[in-house]
């Protein structure tokens, strides 16, 4: 901690005191330090295995592009280490949705959604900037953008079934290749990578997003999606009311439509998030499968659903996906043949929702005067 502390220091010309440890990952630590004058920073001290290595240049980078995150105040890119405003401690959109407070809840996800679309619209043309700030901040390990994760993971699909005794069609294999070009779509857009409830901060003056670790310019359908599924890769996974999704996903559209008009087109739009669903399927369920037996909650220390539920609940939404006959057969497979065993409960609402005060309840969209309207203020 003093290593740190000093290094910081020297990275922003003065003495660091008072830490308190964040938290952090298997790749960084998080510390909430004083400078001499009495203000607040963060400062972030990345690992020196090659995913540190990786987090550490996409942070760093996507910080530097100044969308949406906390102040950049000083890089030790030796270390390496980065010193960060502190945006205090405004509630994240996890803690709303797993609050009592429906109004509450819908509005972060209005600022969640209209935040994400924002940025994306703003970042359009600055792909040589994050690439250019990336090279500048590399430590040796492959980008995000570098990394053909929807390649690697479409290819390890069909052994993880295997692994539990599901066969899969054979038209699956080349289904796969088409969900896999989600992943280098067109239609690029800035995103911080990890956009889940728990990686924000809402603010009275909108969205601030945290962890860059996996910053990069990705297709805006798999933010998109994340708005319909929800929440594509987190842990804070629970059911929506009916229409909530929707709104959400149209708020981020309208968004994103500054930047990319032909996506007003229904066709366009639907079919770039329904591929990129089946990918964050794909994603989830190579990633759950060796957790499938131990049914614990996905995280260990807030509430959230167990690995069964998600992954059933990730399966039912894919079984849907008509263009894809060969991969929706295949969650109809895991549906029955695997979840079918399963005695567990459906995917219960977020909690913020259970109530009837002030909102929707789950279930249910709120009414006015005896008339349905809006669940979310545009």
């Amino acid at each position: 901690m003093d290593a740190i502390l000093h290094a910081a220091g020297e990275v922003l010309g003065t003495e660091l005191s008072d830490p308190v440890d964040l938290g952090g990952n298997t790749r960084s630590a998080v510390v909430r330090c004083r400078t001499a004058s009495g203000d607040s920073v963060i400062v972030k001290r990345f690992g020196a295995e090659p995913e540190g290595l990786r987090g550490f240049t996409a942070e760093a980078a996507g910080l530097s592009m100044g969308l949406g995150g906390p102040g950049l105040l000083g890089v030790h890119p030796s270390l390496p280490l980065l010193v960060m405003e502190d945006l205090g401690t405004a509630p994240t959109l996890a803690d709303l949705l797993l609050g009592d407070d429906p109004r509450a809840a819908l509005d972060g996800l209005a600022a969640w959604a209209r935040g994400l679309g924002r940025m994306a619209a703003a970042s359009v043309h600055r792909r040589a900037d994050m690439a250019a700030l990336s090279a500048r901040y590399g430590r040796g390990a492959p980008s995000w953008e570098e990394e053909p994760w929807a390649v690697r993971r479409t290819a390890e699909f069909p052994a993880a079934l295997a692994g539990i005794g599901i066969d899969v069609p054979h038209e699956l294999a080349g289904e796969l290749a088409r969900i896999a070009v989600t992943g280098a779509d067109d239609h690029l857009a800035f995103t911080p990578g990890d956009t889940c409830p728990d990686n924000n901060l809402i603010t009275p003056g909108g969205l601030r997003l945290l962890d860059f670790e996996a910053a990069c310019f990705q297709p805006v359908f798999l933010t998109a999606a994340y708005c319909r599924m929800p929440f594509s890769s987190c842990w804070c996974v629970f059911s929506l009311p009916p229409g909530v999704a929707e709104e959400i996903e149209e708020i981020y559209r309208a968004e994103v439509v500054r930047a990319y008009p032909e996506l007003v087109r229904d066709e366009l739009w639907q079919a770039g998030t329904r591929r990129a669903i089946a990918l964050w399927t794909v994603h989830l369920t190579v990633t759950l499968i060796p957790r499938m037996a131990d049914d614990k909650p996905v995280n260990r220390t807030r509430r959230s659903p167990t690995v069964r539920q998600l992954m059933r609940h990730r399966w039912e939404m894919a079984s849907t996906l008509g263009e894809f006959p060969a991969f929706a057969e295949t969650m109809r497979r895991l549906l029955s043949r695997v979840a079918g065993s399963w005695d567990v409960a459906p995917l219960p609402g977020y909690p913020a929702f259970a109530g009837r005060t002030g909102g929707a309840s789950e279930g249910q969209a709120p009414e006015s005067d005896g008339s349905r309207s809006s669940a979310i203020p545009k």
